[in-house]
This record gives C-alpha cells, sequence and structure tokens, in this order.
C-alpha cells in the first residue's frame, strides 16, 4: 500500500511540475512585458466626492476638461481650483497589487487643497489598521504648494509613516506629489509666466574663489554667514506641534523648561577651502581634499542641546533619519558610510559641542556649493505606542559672496528648456518609488541577505552541523529567536498568503515589477523561498523563515520546559487533517478570481497580521483568534502550521519540484523503529518510515538522531557490534595462541590496526 501510494504521489507531482512549466513558459512570454493598468478615470470616482471634502466653501464641480480629465470646482461663481484623479496622471499601485485611488483638490495657484481617498484594495487597510489613520497621515500634504516641487526651487514634505503601512503610505504621497507636479508642468494649472521671465533673463555662471584660502576664527566665520546657524528651544518646538493640528503630538511634549535649549545646529561646506582650513585645520582638510572624487562635496554638520540631529537609526538601519540635505527641489539622507565623526573644530573660539560629524555628500546628488541649499532637520515625536509624528525645522545655506565669482554666458538651448527636463538634471521625481526604498533599507538589506546565506551554509553542510547536537540545537533557537523578532517584529518581514493571491491577481490583469519590489525585505524573502523550493522544498520557509512559526516553536519549547503535557494525534486523525489547510487555500484562491479584495478580508485566517506586523495592537476578536491559536500550540507543537496555515499549503504544492533528497533514513526506519516518527515536532513522518515532503518544515531533529549512537536504535545496534568485536579481540585463546583477529572496527566504522599484546612477565628465577 506504500508503494502505491508514493506512485500515486509522484504521478500527482509529474502533473503538478508540467503545469507549473507551462505557467513559467507563459509568464516569461507573456507576463513580464505588461504593466499595471489603472483602471478607473475621474467620472467613475466624482460622485463618491463632496466639492467641500476639497476645499472649504465649495459646493459643486464644473464640467470635466481636457485629457487627462480635471474638473473646475466652484463655490457660488467663484472658481476655486480643480479636481483630478491620481491614477490618471501617474501610477498609484499599492502593496496589494492594485491601483490607490485618490481624487486630488489643487487650486489654480498650485497648492493641494485636499485629498479624498475614493478606491483601494490595500489589505493592511482593509482589515487592521484604520483607514482614518492612514488619511491623516496622508493629510500632512494639503497645503503643499506644488508650483516650487516643479520648477525645483521646493521639495515634497514628509507624510507621517504609519507602523504596518509605511508602503501604503509612501506609494499614496508619492502619487499626489507626482500628479501635481505633471498637471503643473503641463502647463493646465498654475502658469509659465515665472519661467518665461527666468529664460529672458542672461544666465549667470557662479564659480568658488579658487586658492588655497585663508585661516579664519569661530566668530568671523558665523559673522559673515560662512557657518549656518538653527536655534531651536523647547518652548518653540512644543509650539510648533500645536500649531501642525497633530492633537496626538501635541499632548506628548518634550519635557524641560520653555527656554532650554532644544538643538544648536551649525552647518557649512568644508570643501570651500577658506571654511575647510579654518574648521578642519590644514592636515584634515588636505585628507578630505584626496578623498573627494570629483563632483563630490562635504559638509560638517554639529549639534548641541538635549536632540540629537544623528539620532539612533544609522547605527540600526545605516541612514540618518533626522537630517536631509536638499537643493532645487532634490533631496538626499547621509548613510553610515558617507560620515565621519569628528571630536572638535580646528577654528579658534570655536564651542565644544556633543555632535560633530562630517559628511561626503554623494557625487549623484551633484550638490552646487555656489547656489543655495538647505540641511532640514525633522524632528521626531512619538504618537501612541508605535507611530511617530515629523515636523522639519530648515537650516538655509547660502555661501557668501566672497568665496564667489561670477561672470555672464551666453544663453544655449538647455536654459530654455523645462526645469528638471534633461538627464544631466533629473528630477527626483522621476527616480521609482522602490528605488528610493531599496535606497533607504540598505542596511536592513543587507542583514537579510546575510542571514540567508548563514541558513544557505547550515543546509549545504547538515550532515556535519546535526553531528554537533548542542550546536545545532542552539543554532537552531538562536536563529528562530532573529526570524521573529528582527525579520517579523521589527521589519515586518512575514510573508502571506495574501503574496501568492496578489501574485497570481497580476499575473492575470496585469503584471508589474513595482509593487512587489516596493518591499525589499519580502520580495528578496521570496526570491530566497523560490530558490530553496527546488533545493529543499517548503521546509525552508515554513521552519526557518516564517516569524509566526518560529513564535509557536519558541512557546511550544517554553511549555515543554515547564512540563505542560503534550498531545500526540492519533495518527488516522492527524493524516485527515492535513487537508484543512489545502482546502483554505484553495477556497481563498478560488474567492480571489471573483474579488481580490474579499479574499484578502478571508485571508485573516492567517494570524500573522494581527501577531507579528501589528503585534497584538488589535481589537479583541483578532487578538483572541490569534491568542488562541497560540495557546492550541503549547499542547500540540505548531498546531496552525499543521492543519489550517494556507501558505504552507500554497508553498507545498510548488515544493514538488524539489530536485535533490537530503533527509537521510535508514533501512530500519519506521519498521520496526519508530523514533524519528514519535519525535518529529510537526508528525510529518509516516509510521512505514518515509517524510512527506510537503508537511515537512525541514528542522533536521530527525537528522540529528540519524547521528546520534546513544539514541538512535541503529546505531546504537551498531555500536553495540563493534564493541562486542573489539572485545572479542582482546580474549585470549586457550593455549596461549595469539587469537585469529588481527584488526578492529572502531566507531567510526574503519578497521584499525589491534593493540599490540603485551607480553607476559617472565617467572622468577628459583631462590637459591
Amino acid at each position: 500500500m506504500a508503494r502505491l501510494r508514493r506512485k500515486a504521489h509522484e504521478s500527482v507531482a509529474r502533473v503538478w511540475l508540467a503545469s507549473l512549466a507551462r505557467a513559467l513558459l507563459a509568464l516569461v512570454f507573456f507576463g513580464l512585458p505588461l504593466q499595471a493598468v489603472a483602471a478607473g478615470r475621474l467620472g467613475d470616482h466624482l460622485p463618491q466626492v463632496r466639492p467641500a471634502e476639497l476645499f472649504a466653501g465649495a459646493d459643486r464641480f464644473g464640467a470635466q476638461q481636457g485629457d487627462p480629465p480635471i474638473a473646475p470646482v466652484y463655490g457660488g461663481d467663484r472658481l476655486l481650483g480643480y479636481a483630478y484623479l491620481n491614477t490618471d496622471l501617474t501610477t498609484a499601485t499599492g502593496y496589494s497589487g492594485k491601483p490607490i485611488h485618490l481624487v486630488v483638490g489643487i487650486d489654480t495657484d498650485g497648492v493641494v487643497r485636499g485629498i479624498k481617498l475614493v478606491e483601494h484594495k490595500e489589505p493592511i487597510v482593509l482589515i487592521g489598521i484604520p483607514e482614518r489613520r492612514i488619511v491623516e497621515a496622508l493629510n500632512k500634504l494639503i497645503g503643499t504648494p506644488a508650483a516650487p516641487i516643479a520648477s525645483g526651487t521646493g521639495h515634497a514634505p514628509q507624510p507621517d509613516i504609519v507602523s504596518g503601512a509605511t508602503v501604503t503610505v509612501l506609494v499614496m504621497a508619492d502619487s499626489v506629489v507626482r500628479s501635481a507636479v505633471r498637471l503643473i508642468r503641463s502647463g493646465r494649472i498654475g502658469g509659465g509666466a515665472g519661467a518665461a521671465q527666468a529664460a529672458a533673463t542672461p544666465p549667470v555662471a557662479k564659480a568658488i574663489e579658487p586658492g588655497p584660502g585663508e585661516i579664519r576664527d569661530w566668530e568671523s566665520l558665523l559673522g559673515d554667514g560662512s557657518v549656518r546657524r538653527l536655534h531651536l528651544t523647547i518652548g518653540e518646538v512644543n509650539d510648533a506641534f500645536e500649531r501642525s493640528g497633530n492633537a496626538e503630538a501635541a499632548a506628548n511634549p518634550e519635557p524641560g523648561a520653555p527656554d532650554e535649549t532644544f538643538i544648536e545646529l551649525y552647518a557649512a561646506p568644508v570643501s570651500v577651502p577658506t571654511i575647510g582650513r579654518s574648521l578642519l585645520g590644514d592636515e584634515a582638510y588636505e585628507r578630505l581634499r584626496e578623498r573627494l572624487k570629483p563632483g563630490e562635496q562635504a559638509l560638517v554638520v554639529a549639534g548641541d542641546g538635549v536632540y540629537s540631529f544623528k539620532g539612533s537609526g544609522y547605527v540600526r538601519g545605516g541612514i540618518f533619519d533626522r537630517i536631509e540635505l536638499t537643493q532645487d527641489g532634490r533631496s538626499v539622507r547621509f548613510r553610515d558610510r558617507d560620515h565621519t565623526r569628528l571630536g572638535d573644530l580646528a577654528a579658534d573660539g570655536a564651542p565644544a559641542l556633543r555632535e560633530i560629524a562630517l559628511f561626503v555628500v554623494p557625487g549623484d546628488f551633484a550638490l552646487d556649493p555656489a547656489e543655495p541649499w538647505e540641511l532640514r532637520l525633522l524632528v521626531q515625536r512619538s504618537v501612541g505606542a508605535r507611530d511617530k509624528a515629523f515636523l522639519p525645522f530648515e537650516l538655509g545655506y547660502a555661501l557668501p559672496e566672497a568665496y564667489l565669482r561670477r561672470e555672464q554666458r551666453a544663453a544655449t538651448a538647455a536654459d530654455a528648456a523645462p526645469p528638471l527636463a534633461g538627464p544631466a538634471n533629473a528630477d527626483p521625481l522621476d527616480q521609482p518609488l522602490w528605488q528610493r526604498i531599496w535606497w533607504a533599507k540598505t542596511w536592513e538589506i543587507g542583514i537579510t541577505a546575510a542571514a540567508l546565506l548563514l541558513l544557505t551554509a547550515m543546509f549545504f553542510f547538515q550532515d556535519q552541523f546535526v553531528r554537533r547536537p548542542a550546536l545545532y540545537r542552539w543554532a537552531r533557537r538562536g536563529f528562530l529567536a532573529w526570524t521573529l523578532v528582527w525579520l517579523g517584529w521589527y521589519a515586518n518581514a512575514q510573508l502571506s498568503v495574501v503574496n501568492v493571491l496578489t501574485f497570481a491577481s497580476a499575473l492575470l490583469t496585469g503584471f508589474d515589477w513595482a509593487y512587489f519590489l516596493s518591499a525589499p525585505l519580502i520580495f528578496i524573502l521570496w526570491a530566497g523561498v523560490a530558490a530553496a523550493l527546488i533545493f529543499w522544498g517548503r521546509g525552508v520557509f515554513c521552519g526557518w523563515l516564517c516569524p509566526f512559526g518560529a513564535l509557536q516553536e519558541l512557546l511550544a519549547t517554553a511549555a515543554q520546559k515547564l512540563r505542560v503535557p503534550q498531545i500526540s494525534v492519533p495518527w488516522g486523525l492527524h493524516e485527515r487533517l492535513w487537508p484543512v489547510k489545502y482546502i483554505v487555500f484553495l477556497g481563498l484562491f478560488g474567492v480571489s478570481l471573483h474579488s481580490i479584495a474579499l479574499a484578502e478580508q478571508l485571508a485573516e485566517v492567517e494570524p500573522f497580521k494581527t501577531a507579528i506586523v501589528l503585534k497584538f495592537q488589535r481589537e479583541w476578536p483578532f487578538v483572541l483568534y490569534a491568542v488562541g491559536l497560540l495557546a492550541a500550540g503549547l499542547f500540540i507543537e505548531r498546531f496552525f502550521c499543521r492543519y489550517l496555515c494556507p501558505l504552507g499549503a500554497a508553498l507545498a504544492i510548488p515544493g514538488k519540484m524539489r530536485t535533490f533528497e537530503w533527509l537521510k533514513r535508514w533501512q530500519e526506519c519506521g519498521s520496526p523503529c519508530q523514533r524519528c516518527a514519535r519525535e518529529c515536532p510537526v508528525q510529518s513522518i509516516h509510521p512505514e518510515g518515509h517524510i512527506n515532503p510537503n508537511e515537512c518544515i525541514y528542522c533536521m531533529h530527525c537528522q540529528e538522531l540519524y547521528r546520534a549512537e546513544d539514541r538512535c536504535p541503529h546505531n546504537v545496534q551498531q555500536r553495540l557490534k563493534r564493541d562486542k568485536q573489539v572485545a572479542m579481540s582482546a580474549v585470549p585463546l586457550p593455549g596461549g595462541g595469539k587469537g585469529p583477529p588481527k584488526t578492529v572496527i572502531t566507531r567510526n566504522g574503519k578497521p584499525a590496526k589491534a593493540p599490540p599484546k603485551v607480553p607476559a612477565p617472565e617467572a622468577a628465577p628459583p631462590a637459591p
């Protein structure tokens, strides 16, 4: 019967492999070139919006104009501005793989006056984070003048980030800014008089005066603006948060006296010879000059007070998230590789400051020190248990005229081009959002890649790994703890069946890599899991990289240490409960073909969002469900993984592709020995001894038993035979014979020479 069952499984596997091959061919030849289509036009969504939601005092919409369409908004007979749909002008594909539709109100001067979320399919918002919180974060853009951003003289504001919905908020804010900028640049809103006037003005070239420069003291540098200063008191910061309209942030004021210094921030370009030699000293300045590549500039940023401009984010994530350099509407944040810590400033009279940093501006940002630039200080304030609000304070810098020389030059064709239109002066809004997210998460990406390489090495050298039981147990528990705490609770990189459903839906409705790339860690994990399916099957993810699975196993380990009674499910019942998770997955997949939004809501059968992404901070029914599953896992290890997990079922299907068989078995396994089957944490070993790869989590416990000479019955018998042979070879034969065995079998199974016999002592001579 077992042989017939295995043949049936192999037949099913061949069918799945053939289907998968056809799907991959279709993906390669037909799926990849497609782009996501932003369904719907302004007329389809405008009836959902009241004019007053976009403009105060508005009472009606006018007839739609042009293509893409915009609708005038009136208050009585007065034109207040226009309404448009963001997806008519730019892409806004969210984590669900579907467009996020926003109706935006923009006045005749190009200022965003209102935003209305009219349609989306984001699962984190549908069930989990209230839509109100997403809209509140997005409302930070209201009042933003888009004309300066379009002309390159302004920058987009930073929206408040909602923990667990970072990608959703960033995509929505990015689409509002991009669409407004494109509408203004098209000339339909705003007007181009300023650009025409600028084009009529003869261009002036500005350059830094050459020469070694002079050494100046601190007071003179500060006096003529060579060093710029931003001073904020605690009272000023608290007042700014009160005026921001964020009641939660205002209710959590900075402690201290109102006139106490919150931060005193200084900035100066030390790639300018006089400033650099004065602040760094001759020797340090020469080293910096040799270090700088063509096109690179360097700044000194120093600060004192209760607020750190560095923070601790750069230690964890490699990026300084409290300061931002902007010029001509472009912005860049410094990374740890751009940073050098300085102990003090060399200028005479310079104060002792708590933090002094030297930053090298990346060459691709192309900072022009002869033109004005700004250093934005982002003041963070906790809002609730998980979220933060930001307020920007700007330190503007313009290089003093004493360092510049000016000359007229003839106008060129490039001067008549629209601002930020050429590749040499590329618009930062033209950089895809996913690229900006990847750059911002370089540190997290590096940690995840290193962990995947370590796990790969453990799997490739698993035979040597499991021969050291203590190392194996501690390494496994340590990796599971990293998966839960860092990958799950910190990075929110919990894979979900929702990813499978949205990927399948994207193949059917229009494929675009952009929304899969918008979550770097999720993308990297899926790439690693896809490769692991070929080598080891689904167990790599389920047993090692699933944060909720790690939480279940760590809790089960603690329960066993505390002697919580463990329930062994009878094999007949256990085998009949296996298919439940496949039924759940197929049901979700079928529903997704009809409505992806409904399928994502039903996917709450997974407690991942509650326990990992939202860290149990959710409505009580969801928390009760997740806690109930974890409680069941204290008595039946990995209860949810065994019987309910639709993602495990989804991975088991392509897991049939695995090419190699790494799990070793003895001939006696299953008949008569049942030890591995009894000790398997998820009961994936059949009574006849073979391992079901669809249920195996690849914990390697059976392989550790396979090599254990004191616990595996096969190994124990072999060791007893060897010991018996060694004992027999040491027994002297009657009559003083040497005994037939010349060699013995050592414990590693290799022959070795028998130890030399010790000659018997000679008889003592007779007494005289």
